[in-house]
């Protein structure tokens, strides 16, 4: 449902992993003069779909044809349009999907609104909202701030080395699991989905609601992402739902989202995360200064934001966004750091045998091209 153990890798590898009652939060508009939520992608929502360039398209079929993808699928997004493509049978623009750890993207947005609104401190300790859950192998959370959760340096182990995301568990349990392991160095960046369960957990304390609903309401709903949502225990996908294979061929549509919970249950489509990453980056969602701490990947070492990474691409340019791997799905989104360019795409399993598609098809789309 998520990265590889050893987390973001730069272009040259793939990495296939993934009026309630309480405090308004932002706006959708973003502080002083921002902008509206998503208009980075306006012009694109107006214009004619165009015709993709031929690159894009290879690439697209290569994941099929050499990659071992039943199908695949692209679309791309910025001012001057919308490129969509695909290749195989059985995939379409419009399929609902599980997007698998980009889930970590809507609630790090969350908990940097939650910040922004003085409801709780990055440099709270877990202890501060959830005190003594977190002790056991090492762990205590009296010494694990949210910053550290949110970029991967708490330590905690990831639940899912255990679980193999293939066994439905509350939030409880998962970290129950985490706590009967050693911790990573604490302060060094070891992804673990445990830290986004944790940061689900405290969403919930602070604000009343669970994550879901906090994260319909300050960010799918002000964004019409009206494809996305949280599925809790609901086996089944939104229709058109996306077909999802298991390495061997079988069908794996239906699946428990509590195998993942806050680290990576999302169900979405190609239009939608295009629409919310461009959101992000272009300062819909986060004002200027908490957009500038989720980009900030120093205490990862350069491996993590918060909820996003970056990607430096041969070409010299950077891409930011995440990927997500479930049982059945490997999806990835990138943008340009502005949000004007987005891209996401798909495969309908969740293991891709040529580890050079990915960084081809993110240079093939975000690097100028020569004449």
């Amino acid at each position: 449902m998520g990265r590889d153990k050893e987390g973001p890798r730069d272009a040259t590898a793939l990495d296939t992993s993934d009026a309630s009652g309480h405090t308004r939060g932002p706006d959708a508009a973003s502080d002083g003069p921002g902008r509206p939520a998503g208009e980075a992608l306006t012009a694109a929502r107006t214009a004619v779909t165009r015709v993709p360039d031929t690159a894009l398209t290879r690439l697209v079929t290569r994941f099929v044809t050499h990659g071992g993808a039943p199908a695949a699928a692209l679309l791309a997004d910025d001012r001057s349009g919308s490129r969509f493509t695909s290749a195989g049978n059985g995939i379409a623009r419009s399929d609902h999907f599980r997007a698998g750890s980009i889930t970590k993207s809507f609630i790090a947005t969350v908990v940097l609104q939650l910040a922004a609104e003085h409801q709780l401190s990055l440099s709270d300790s877990v202890d501060d909202h959830l005190p003594g859950l977190v002790r056991g192998a090492g762990d205590d959370g009296r010494r694990i701030t949210l910053r550290a959760l949110l970029h991967h340096t708490s330590g905690l182990c990831d639940f899912t080395t255990t679980t193999r995301g293939a066994v439905p568990v509350t939030p409880l349990q998962a970290l129950r699991i985490a706590l009967t392991h050693p911790p990573a160095t604490r302060g060094r960046f070891a992804y673990s989905n445990t830290n986004y369960v944790l940061l689900g957990m405290i969403v919930e304390q602070v604000t009343g609601h669970s994550y879901a609903t906090e994260a319909e309401w300050r960010i799918i709903a002000p964004l019409r992402l009206t494809g996305t949502s949280f599925p809790g225990a609901r086996t089944s996908l939104p229709a058109p739902p996306g077909r999802a294979y298991a390495a061997d061929g079988s069908d794996v549509t239906e699946l428990d989202p509590r195998v993942a919970g806050a680290a990576g249950e999302l169900v979405s489509t190609l239009a939608d995360l295009n629409r919310f990453y461009a959101a992000l980056l272009d300062g819909g969602l986060l004002p200027s200064h908490w957009l500038r701490e989720m980009l900030d990947t120093r205490a990862a070492h350069g491996s993590y934001g918060m909820g996003l990474f970056p990607v430096k691409l041969p070409c010299g340019t950077t891409v930011w966004g995440h990927n997500g791997r479930i049982s059945g799905s490997y999806v990835r989104s990138a943008a340009t750091v502005d949000g004007r360019r987005v891209l996401t795409f798909r495969v309908n399993t969740d293991g891709v045998t040529d580890p050079m598609l990915e960084p081809a098809l993110l240079a093939a789309e975000f690097c100028p091209r020569t004449p």
